[in-house]
């Protein structure tokens, strides 16, 4: 399913147009964007809009979903699974149980940001951002 958004095209730069979007419902309770009334995001441009337009933005909601998981569920997963890890290696071959959890949590939990990085630098191709999909008025 695809969510829709209405909003004006401040900046382009090749085919990625920085759009200001009305924020929505879904907005209320994240805080994740500054400001209050209006967030700026990075959109293709696929219809050839042109800059202080008004557009209608299409956005993934596998992708935001996807996103979400990797930020907030994977650290959490990553890092019980290098406690039970650890757990495991300590009574395998008696090295201190302490020690090894938590060494093998935080390092689970090391590995976990650096994918998230690699994540975030791939979000940012043109399959992952929102699109622009029609023009509502001239400027």
């Amino acid at each position: 399913m695809k969510k829709e958004a209405e909003g004006i095209i401040i900046t382009m730069d090749g085919k990625i147009a920085k759009v200001r979007a009305s924020r929505h419902s879904d907005c209320d309770s994240c805080g994740a964007c500054p400001g209050d009334k209006a967030t700026v995001m990075d959109a293709y441009n696929r219809v050839d809009a042109k800059v202080g337009q008004r557009v209608i933005i299409q956005i993934s909601e596998a992708h935001m979903l996807k996103a979400a998981f990797v930020v907030y569920m994977l650290p959490l997963l990553t890092t019980f699974m290098g406690f039970l890890i650890g757990m495991w290696i300590s009574h395998k071959y008696g090295f201190p149980v302490l020690l090894w959890e938590v060494g093998a949590s935080i390092a689970a939990f090391v590995l976990t940001l650096l994918y998230i990085k690699y994540f975030d630098r791939s979000m940012t191709k043109i399959k992952m951002m929102p699109v622009i999909t029609d023009v509502l008025s001239e400027k």
